[in-house]
């Protein structure tokens, strides 16, 4: 029977035979946490390598995520569906192996980690929904929520701000199934960490409210002893402090950063395997060592025993079960869209002149009774956000049981946590801030987007509209920059029955993020027929047409469409009006339909108080764009609007340039 150093020594093995084929990656980091990670996976933590997805298994993150051959190792080993062929092809095009582990690459990555601080913070998220959940569905006698989130974690992640965001926040709620290992090896890219890196990391988490506890991260009883530990404080979360060498095992290279993010050599590797007892050639695990690894037969059986708890769940709480089935399978309730069809018609209908901030909160009351999976909150501006309604219920630390979150003035932190809570399942997951503060969220929005999971992100105040704030607070460019991110959709609505659409179609987009963007001032209704309302969701549509063929076609977005309607009838020309609440969603219309909204050879105008780069995708090199090319300024919005030629009369006169 294989020793436990020989089953991590498995790992140190794959690890550095696949850095050193690709010649590239890590083998620093896995070949120090080998020890810690053998303990957890083979001893404590509850999964099922033949069923990725089971509601109730531990979640395990990665933060430290470029020691990727780490997870890819653990998978291999323990029976998920990831072969040797993959592990050979480490850091090569189209494999499930990437450089960094990628979230739907490969069965058993909870998410994508990599930019560090961020792994952990999706960590915390994915314990708050645990607890949500749990809180919401499991009854006196059926507990069917149950589980563990672990994070592994490095200096680097703990060098981030990021990580004292959502440390400290984890602490504030007491999340006592939340487990973080930090591998304390003293080492990054430029060498030893005392010049850099403070040495109170454990006094620190302590301030936080955590349980922490200190082991040697290659004494396998001490690790082992730390989880039981941890698993017993059920109050605060925790965090095994292991002190371990880089580089395990490497006769000349360990202890030293030549190991962290570089091959060993031929000769290094030869030298290890001989330091380590290790016989077997590149990517050759002996049977034995198999064996030890395999967890499929101990995940069925713990699985099993969750289906019969869940079948006796089901059998007394038919109702519960069936819409814990749906949340987690991220089912809709069959009557959403009827329902918030039937609310956008209203909407319609009564034509309220008000914000879109405004807008969007009866939007979030219409669907909260739709939705009990919709989680929402702020960073600290629920009253300027208003992202709250009647059923809003906080989640602090002594109530679980609630759907609305005050996150505090921790933007970044918000954002990675919401993605967690996602990448966990069981929620429609919203916050907000004003839009100028998305500066501190991109990396949040541009992983979300990566990963193709539905986070929908609410900003308000959403140009230099919101006035004597100045142009610190005032969004510019964001518009533009958001617009470029991959697989990510910014919705700003003209007016209440666009919000409405915008709120709707974040809702039910399951396959990317949304960003939903209002303005702090109102906005006036428009007339539209149902066929135009419909249109909405296409992200562009005619709003208002002229008698034959346009001259021009004026394209606007958010408070600027008013501006265009009232344009277009002070125009001597024959206008139309285009709305274009989504670009990216009238980029995948196809093309029959976009020729009959922006018809070729016609004169286009662009106008939006953003800046102006993005649109001569639209105008082309002919067309004229009426938009920002500098920051604001501090005043009254109207005055602001005039000062950078939003009226009226500057939009006529390019008008009138064009000919």
């Amino acid at each position: 029977m294989p020793s436990r150093r020989d089953l991590a020594n498995a790992i140190r093995a794959l690890s550095m035979d696949a850095v050193q084929k690709a010649n590239s990656g890590h083998p620093g980091a896995p070949m120090g946490m080998a020890d810690i990670a053998e303990v957890l996976w083979n001893d404590h933590m509850k999964y099922n390598p033949t069923s990725s997805k089971w509601a109730d298994r531990d979640r395990f993150v990665l933060s430290n995520g470029h020691g990727s051959m780490l997870m890819y190792s653990l998978l291999h080993l323990t029976g998920f569906e990831l072969r040797m062929d993959d592990i050979k092809d480490f850091r090569q095009l189209h494999a499930k192996t990437a450089g960094h582990p990628e979230y739907g690459y490969a069965e058993g990555i909870e998410t994508t980690t990599g930019p560090l601080g961020q792994g952990i913070t999706n960590a915390v998220g994915m314990a708050i929904a645990e607890r949500t959940l749990g809180a919401q569905f499991n009854k006196p006698g059926h507990t069917i929520v149950d589980h563990h989130t672990y994070a592994f974690m490095g200096d680097g992640c703990l060098m981030e701000g990021l990580s004292h965001e959502s440390c400290a926040m984890a602490g504030t709620l007491g999340l006592g199934k939340l487990i973080a290992f930090w591998d304390d090896n003293d080492i990054s890219i430029d060498g030893h960490i005392g010049d850099w890196m403070e040495k109170g990391v454990p006094g620190r988490f302590n301030s936080y409210d955590w349980h922490v506890v200190a082991v040697d991260g290659h004494d396998a009883d001490a690790i082992s002893k730390a989880i039981t530990e941890a698993k017993a404080v059920t109050d605060k979360p925790s965090l095994i402090c292991c002190k371990t060498v880089i580089g395990f095992g490497s006769p000349n290279l360990s202890g030293t950063h030549d190991c962290h993010g570089a091959p060993l050599g031929d000769e290094e590797i030869a030298a290890t395997r001989k330091e380590l007892g290790w016989d077997s050639a590149p990517f050759e695990i002996p049977a034995d060592i198999y064996a030890g690894w395999d967890h499929k037969e101990q995940g069925a059986t713990d699985e099993a025993a969750w289906n019969d708890a869940f079948a006796a769940y089901k059998a007394e709480f038919p109702a519960d079960a069936a819409e814990f089935e749906r949340r987690m399978a991220g089912d809709l309730p069959a009557n959403f869209e009827m329902e918030m069809d039937k609310f956008i018609a209203k909407t319609q209908e009564e034509m309220p002149k008000i914000a879109s901030r405004q807008a969007s909160q009866k939007a979030i009351e219409a669907m909260g009774p739709l939705l009990p999976e919709m989680f929402g909150g702020s960073a600290d501006l629920t009253g300027s956000n208003l992202t709250n309604w009647s059923g809003t219920v906080k989640v602090n630390a002594d109530n679980a049981n609630g759907n609305y979150m005050s996150w505090g003035v921790r933007e970044f932190g918000m954002a990675h946590m919401m993605n967690g809570m996602v990448l966990h399942g069981g929620f429609k997951v919203y916050g907000a801030t004003f839009f100028m503060f998305m500066e501190f969220m991109r990396n949040a929005l541009r992983m979300s987007a990566l990963m193709k999971i539905g986070t929908i992100y609410v900003y308000t105040h959403d140009s230099i509209g919101l006035g004597e704030d100045g142009p610190t607070h005032q969004p510019v460019e964001q518009l533009a920059t958001m617009r470029v991110i991959p697989n990510f959709e910014t919705w700003r609505g003209c007016d209440a029955t666009e919000s409405a659409v915008s709120w709707k179609e974040a809702v039910i987009r399951d396959n990317g993020p949304t960003a939903l963007v209002f303005s702090r001032q109102a906005l006036a209704p428009n007339e539209r027929t149902a066929e135009q309302v419909a249109n909405i969701s296409k992200g562009g549509y005619v709003l208002k047409d002229c008698a034959g063929t346009p001259d021009v076609v004026i394209i606007a977005t958010g408070s600027e469409v008013g501006l265009a309607v009232e344009s277009a009838a002070a125009s001597s020309k024959n206008v139309r009006v285009v709305s274009m609440p989504c670009p990216e969603r009238f980029d995948k219309q196809d093309g029959e339909y976009k020729e009959s909204v922006l018809p070729t050879g016609v004169k286009r105008v662009a106008i939006e108080a953003s800046i102006d780069n993005g649109w001569y995708k639209y105008v082309g090199l002919d067309g004229a764009i009426v938009g920002m090319k500098s920051f604001g300024e501090s005043a009254p919005a109207d005055q602001l609007f005039k000062e950078f030629g939003f009226t009226v009369e500057n939009v006529v006169n390019t008008i009138d340039g064009l000919f």
